[in-house]
């Protein structure tokens, strides 16, 4: 396992992060709580320490799992958690105050919450969970934000970007007190190294690269007539003619690059790797053979710069989570 910086916090974190979402028991469907913590548990054996989860999944329950393996662990692991809006809206909307996702009070209290969850005395990375740029000017967030690290309650503060909106956080990362960010970043989608990633490199701005897999749809198991469990959210994900796009510039990609530089799983988490911005990629891992695989990725390097521009020919811009407006 390879170790890069986390932006100016100075934390020396895996290249192959945990992305604690599927383990939460809800929205993604068939996860076992024993399963998944041995899984975690493999990753942390093969070198894996930085673990990224939020209050959101599965109302604490992520918190829950993760705090239970890192507190069994010697090692040093560094946990990032999220404070969800008060609104429960995903991703922000335009026109919505910030009174109604992050004021002051609440802020703090979800912290307390997540702490209590994890059973944590600190927590090294405290993100919000989506972000609106009209926002920049309040005071609440700013409030939170200093009075707890002044506590001791949190290390750092990041934003988990909105989905497909990486350009959204540029003036806010200019305002000094935001340490890292968390960032769809993919073979599809590659827009965060357009703009966000200069400016994350300028400010020593920390990078966690969120769904690189694009939930499934990279690992080349997302064909016609694929299906999920009941109530899983990628049943919406990859609703109607989907799978069958999918998998027709799954193929694309596959034919481009040649066998060497396959299976397309380890291709994707190479793509995100290559970015020398980037801290970390947060895949899920539910089974302890998702991990062994997933970790052995960081040995494998960077992509050689021709296969990068043959990738940089599948920009596939669009957005399937489908959320109500």
């Amino acid at each position: 396992m390879n170790y890069r910086k986390l932006g100016r916090t100075g934390f020396e974190i895996s290249e192959i992060g945990y992305g604690a979402w599927g383990i939460g028991g809800s929205i993604w469907i068939g996860a076992k709580d024993d399963e998944s913590q041995k899984a975690l548990h493999r990753a942390i054996d093969l070198g894996l320490n930085f673990i990224d989860t939020a209050l959101a999944y599965g109302d604490g329950h992520s918190e829950v799992l993760v705090g239970d393996v890192v507190r069994r662990r010697s090692e040093r692991i560094y946990v990032a958690s999220k404070v969800p809006p008060k609104n429960m809206l995903w991703p922000a909307r335009p026109g919505i105050p910030l009174s109604q996702t992050f004021p002051y009070d609440y802020v703090t209290r979800c912290v307390d919450r997540s702490l209590k969850n994890l059973k944590f005395d600190t927590i090294d990375l405290m993100q919000f969970h989506v972000w609106n740029p009209d926002w920049n000017e309040s005071d609440d967030w700013k409030r939170a934000v200093e009075d707890l690290k002044r506590a001791g309650k949190v290390r750092h503060f990041g934003i988990s970007i909105n989905d497909y909106q990486p350009d959204s956080v540029l003036a806010t990362l200019r305002l000094g007190l935001i340490d890292a960010v968390q960032v769809i970043y993919n073979i599809f989608d590659p827009r965060a190294q357009d703009n966000l990633f200069p400016l994350c490199r300028e400010l020593d701005i920390g990078v966690i690269a969120r769904v690189p897999l694009d939930e499934g749809g990279l690992t080349g198991k997302i064909k016609p007539g694929v299906t999920f469990p009941a109530g899983d959210f990628r049943t919406r994900y990859f609703k109607d003619d989907r799978p069958q796009q999918v998998f027709d510039h799954v193929s694309q990609i596959e034919q481009a690059v040649g066998e060497e530089y396959l299976p397309i799983a380890e291709l994707a988490l190479r793509f995100c790797l290559s970015a020398p911005e980037v801290s970390t990629v947060i895949p899920g891992m539910r089974s302890v053979r998702n991990a062994e695989l997933n970790m052995a990725v960081s040995d494998k390097g960077p992509l050689p710069a021709d296969v990068l521009a043959k990738l940089s020919e599948h920009r596939w811009l669009r957005d399937f989570y489908v959320r109500p407006a």
